[in-house]
């Protein structure tokens, strides 16, 4: 795994952390935001892969 995958991880293991912590109607908010974040991630992956 490159180093940068590996921040990469880390960083999402950090962020579902912090969502667990939180209360169930709060976690909630924060997994569709979650669900949001890396969606747009990956859909803009695939559009930056296609122009190349």
């Amino acid at each position: 795994m490159s180093e940068e995958m590996q921040e990469t991880d880390d960083a999402l293991m950090s962020q579902l952390r912090l969502v667990e912590d939180q209360p169930l109607a709060e976690r909630a908010r924060a997994y569709v935001q979650l669900h949001e974040e890396l969606q747009g991630r990956l859909e803009g992956g695939d559009a930056a892969a296609s122009r190349s």
